[in-house]
């Protein structure tokens, strides 16, 4: 276990365990080094549990993106194939009600999220790894993104928009939030 200490504009000591399970821990600057080992050393306990925490999380992200193999090309090719019956048909019907046209889309095997449009070129790109997920996570996904199209930023319109194009969104982002944290 690495500790690493950052000094900081701030008025309390914290600390939090990084993906790695090395502790990272804030400190007002000017706090002597030793008032901060003794914080650490008061925590031990905690912070061995959020270590076991986090290595679980680990886990079970691995376990959970491990049930689609994409180590070969084949594998690659065959899930986008697949993905792309699922995807473009909801792509073409929520694109009509919303009166909007992404300029492509693609897909990649990214871990950190489901989709991302770019809103300058609008462009969709898609998460190999949206087949794990249940098909009406998978229509919020699409709805999400596109609404994009219509407002870029995640503020009041935009729900506004989510609520309209896909009502259930919010029970969507808290399924897709649990598998992904």
């Amino acid at each position: 276990m690495q500790v690493k200490l950052t000094y900081r504009f701030t008025s309390r000591l914290s600390m939090r365990i990084a993906k790695n399970g090395d502790v990272h821990v804030s400190a007002p600057i000017g706090l002597p080094k030793k008032t901060v080992e003794k914080f650490i050393a008061e925590h031990l306990d905690w912070i061995e549990q959020a270590r076991k925490r986090t290595l679980q999380r680990q886990q079970q992200r691995a376990a959970f993106y491990g049930q689609l193999p994409l180590k070969t090309r084949k594998d690659r090719v065959e899930a986008v194939a697949r993905l792309k019956t699922i995807i473009e048909p909801m792509v073409e019907r929520y694109s009509r009600q919303m009166g909007v046209t992404p300029s492509a889309i693609t897909y990649k095997a990214m871990i950190s999220r489901w989709g991302m449009c770019n809103i300058k070129t609008h462009a969709i790109c898609f998460s190999i790894y949206t087949l794990l997920l249940p098909e009406w996570c998978i229509e919020h996904v699409v709805a999400h993104e596109l609404c994009h199209l219509l407002e870029p930023t995640h503020n009041a319109r935009f729900h506004v928009l989510m609520d309209q194009y896909f009502p259930r969104w919010r029970a969507a982002r808290k399924q897709t939030r649990l598998i992904q944290s």
